[in-house]
């Protein structure tokens, strides 16, 4: 109001001067009109709805100003929203790296409520992680585990063309099978499958994916018999594949990032031994069995890898 004042009690010096802010020498709008005199400018008509007049332009180019503040705020604030959820991705990335299992999944589960599907898939992946470990009690593992697939879900609901959340939907909704029984868990077969196919479709030299989808392969290749026969009662058309497949994924995965992972060294060789290959077989079990131990999985391999070795010669 103070300054609709100042506005008011303006008045040009000079002849030609116009009044207000740059206003014509004469105006005609609303019912008064504004016109030079003799001795300056004179208001005639309605001096009330003039000032009026002239204090709602003040007010409504105060309001202006405010929505240019509020609205570059608005930026500032969203610029820094997304700097907060790179800073947090990249402190996650790194304790992933460093196998600090606990810390990442401790830092991530502050923003389960997200709507970033990056975070959350990442967060899926951490509470799976502690689901694995060791000092995990078989109740909180299960809790983890299906808090995992609700992470990964909300993922993919956000972003569709995350390849990440459809790989880790996939790996979660087969960890949920082993507590819902046998039909449920072939029954997710398919649904895993699609989502490791669209995973791959999305980011062809993604090792892991592929690997996974030849996991998948091996899995159905070497199904029970007693498996085999519940799932032919079940499904007209049960999930089903062959050691060759597997074979293909194993080997595309190593193509696309060599000793990326010592399960798929073994895998190779465990396939290979299927397939009569005992030559081949060896090859893969010994750089399985010689691969550098960073996690309890690569220790467990490396002995299993080891024990497959002692069972037969390196001929073929």
């Amino acid at each position: 109001m103070a300054l609709a004042s100042r506005l008011w009690r303006f008045r040009p010096s000079g002849r030609n001067a116009a009044p207000g802010l740059g206003l014509p020498r004469r105006v005609t709008g609303g019912r008064g009109t504004c016109m030079q005199g003799r001795s300056g400018s004179e208001v005639i008509g309605n001096p009330p709805t003039f000032k009026r007049s002239l204090i709602f332009s003040a007010l409504s180019y105060l309001g202006f100003e405010t929505y240019q503040l509020l609205s570059s705020a608005a930026v500032v604030y969203a610029t820094a929203k997304v700097f907060r959820v790179e800073e947090i991705l990249q402190q996650a990335d790194y304790l992933y790296e460093s196998g600090e299992t606990a810390k990442l999944y401790q830092l991530l589960i502050q923003y389960k409520e997200s709507e970033d599907a990056e975070l959350l898939w990442r967060l899926a992946r951490a509470s799976r992680d502690v689901a694995q470990l060791s000092g995990t009690s078989e109740a909180e593992k299960k809790v983890l585990v299906y808090e995992a697939l609700e992470y990964a879900k909300r993922a993919l609901e956000k972003n569709e063309a995350s390849f990440a959340a459809h790989k880790w939907y996939a790996i979660c909704i087969s960890d949920v099978g082993d507590y819902e029984g046998i039909k449920a868990k072939i029954a997710n077969a398919y649904v895993i499958k699609e989502h490791f196919e669209k995973a791959i479709e999305l980011n062809p030299k993604d090792a892991t994916s592929i690997h996974l989808m030849g996991v998948w392969c091996y899995t159905f290749a070497e199904m029970p018999w007693y498996q085999r026969r519940i799932a032919n009662m079940l499904f007209a058309a049960p999930p089903s594949s062959t050691y060759e497949e597997a074979l293909g994924y194993f080997q595309r995965a190593e193509q696309v990032d060599p000793n990326f992972y010592s399960k798929n060294l073994l895998l190779l060789g465990k396939t290979y031994l299927k397939l009569q290959n005992k030559k081949l077989a060896a090859f893969w079990l010994l750089k399985a069995k010689d691969y550098p131990a960073h996690t309890q999985e690569d220790k467990q391999i490396q002995a299993e890898a080891a024990q497959l070795l002692t069972g037969f010669s390196g001929k073929n």
